[in-house]
């Protein structure tokens, strides 16, 4: 089983109205497959929750929305050993609860947060389901980042709540702040997530909220893909020093962004 420091991303899940229609998509656009329909993890008890495997390791879940009102979105969920010592510094950093935390099965514990600029985010404490199998590569979860009005409470709060060590990127065309983990020197390649600032450039009612990357073999064509499999572009491909990235929604209203790494590109 993976161990995961504390504070670092450890799952991704999207909420959808239709889980099969989710399936479908995402298995054409990486290449996923899935639990068998009627596995224990796919049943109601469990809010119909479906591991998505790439190469046979996991590295998502899809589930369906149990509320129409609930927002369709990608989801980040950050490991943590105590859950319930978590929420209290949460609390105690300006932060707040969706969901305390919850006892799934065998598997592990879940919790959600939101941070002081609005943005929900999760807690996983680790049972029989460590987390990510595989990530960093093709078809898998590479980055996230949340993106704020309030980037000196935000910045606060995490590196408060978790420890992080950030490290603001002069060189990034936007107000960009990496994080590293506890203890770790900040910024480069020990960097697991970081902020950026809903900016004028952004809808006036859009809130605080994450957006979790997927590493690609190619770009362009996964864009091309999305498209063809009735998702849109946000923001169209481009390149940057960390290699070419692009803003995507899928067929359901769920954004997320992909990233070919500059050998891949």
């Amino acid at each position: 089983m993976v161990a995961f420091a504390e504070g670092v991303p450890c799952w991704v899940d999207v909420s959808l109205p239709d889980v099969r229609a989710g399936k479908r998509f995402y298995g054409d656009l990486f290449g996923w497959t899935f639990d068998p329909e009627g596995d224990a993890d796919s049943v109601p008890a469990y809010g119909s929750y479906v591991n998505a495997f790439s190469d046979g390791k996991r590295v998502a879940s899809l589930a369906a929305k149990r509320d129409g009102r609930m927002p369709t979105a990608w989801g980040v969920y950050f490991a943590t050993s105590d859950a319930v010592a978590l929420v209290e510094r949460i609390k105690e950093a300006g932060g707040g609860m969706v969901m305390d935390p919850t006892i799934v099965g065998p598997y592990g514990t879940m919790a959600q947060g939101v941070d002081p600029g609005g943005a929900v985010f999760g807690l996983w404490q680790p049972g029989s389901h460590s987390g990510f199998e595989k990530q960093g590569e093709p078809g898998s979860f590479c980055w996230a980042e949340v993106y704020t009005r309030d980037k000196e409470s935000v910045d606060l709060f995490y590196e408060s709540v978790f420890g992080f060590v950030g490290k603001d990127l002069p060189d990034e065309p936007a107000d960009f702040r990496a994080w590293s983990p506890a203890g770790s020197e900040p910024g480069g390649d020990s960097a697991v997530g970081g902020r950026s600032v809903i900016t004028d450039a952004f809808p006036k009612e859009m809130p605080g909220h994450f957006l979790v990357y997927f590493s690609v073999a190619d770009c362009d064509e996964t864009v091309a893909e999305t498209v063809r499999l009735g998702g849109r572009v946000r923001e169209s491909a481009a390149d940057t020093p960390y290699g070419r990235v692009a803003g995507l929604v899928d067929n359901q209203g769920a954004a997320f962004a992909v990233l070919a790494e500059p050998e891949a590109a």
